[in-house]
């Protein structure tokens, strides 16, 4: 039990500007993306681990982002998928929301990158 705590990620304890938070964000989704994917992680330890409630409040209050509260719904939701579809749509609908989630991290570092050449252009 002690394990399972120490591997659980909280936002709020991330230090940085809500920008770099904003990054970090979308990078450790990326990796919480391919390791669901792969069957590395399953959904219920990834909400478990990142998509619960305290992160969901996190990204709500102080990252405000649509595309980072949308993602975090997506996380939340990919263990009911097993409960309430049969195996083959749960299957196909899995796949089809972490490709959605993928496409909104990259959104969010394109977002990042874009500000970043702009600043660097006007200095």
């Amino acid at each position: 039990m002690k394990q399972r705590h120490l591997l659980r990620v909280l936002l709020s304890e991330v230090p940085g500007s809500p920008s770099r938070q904003l990054q970090l964000f979308a990078l450790v989704n990326l990796g919480l993306v391919q390791s669901l994917a792969s069957g590395i992680l399953s959904p219920t330890e990834a909400v478990d681990r990142f998509y619960h409630a305290d992160n969901c409040l996190y990204v709500q209050k102080h990252l405000r982002k649509r595309e980072a509260n949308a993602i975090m719904s997506f996380g939340v939701q990919l263990p009911d998928l097993f409960e309430c579809l049969s195996a083959e749509e749960a299957r196909r609908e899995f796949y089809h929301e972490l490709e959605t989630m993928r496409t909104l991290c990259l959104k969010l570092l394109g977002e990042k990158r874009s500000r970043g050449l702009a600043d660097r252009a006007v200095a």
